[in-house]
């Protein structure tokens, strides 16, 4: 009984993962435009990697400040777009454009001030990468250590 539970929770596991959608939501970009995740980011075999962050996080800012010194690198072999969504609440959204205006970040920035996207996506902590093709999530990645931006990368190559 012991591993039928086991293996009903391991399998449970696997089918929520496997060829889920991305919700769809809308956020606002940096600039106050509406953005749909489901439609602005959805070209056809193009690889999207969504970046889930906020301004007090140190290894959000430090896994962003690499993949954008890899970014360039990245697009000449895959086409890929990054999307850093900011998770911050209204105490330190203040703080967003400031970050991204000074860090240079020459990536899309949403704003997910209601967490509505990170709640739909069932997402506790933060960073957390949310990798996307043609509308369906084909990786997560959660957490950051320095190195974990090649080890992606080599996922991205096997899309």
């Amino acid at each position: 009984m012991k591993n039928l539970l086991i293996a009903l929770i391991f399998l449970t596991g696997i089918s929520a993962f496997s060829q889920k959608k991305m919700p769809n939501v809308s956020l606002s970009d940096i600039d106050g435009q509406k953005k749909s995740v489901t439609t602005d980011f959805m070209e056809k075999d193009k690889i999207y990697i969504f970046s889930f962050w906020a301004t007090w996080c140190t290894p959000c800012i430090a896994e962003l400040d690499e993949m954008n010194d890899m970014q360039e690198d990245w697009k000449k072999t895959l086409p890929i777009e990054i999307v850093a969504v900011a998770t911050d609440d209204s105490r330190t959204q203040k703080r967003i454009k400031p970050l991204v205006n000074g860090k240079g970040w020459e990536y899309k920035i949403l704003l997910d001030n209601n967490q509505e996207l990170k709640r739909a996506l069932g997402i506790v902590n933060i960073p957390y990468t949310v990798v996307v093709k043609n509308g369906v999530i084909v990786h997560i990645q959660n957490g950051y250590v320095p190195g974990s931006e090649s080890e992606l990368f080599e996922k991205l190559k096997t899309l």
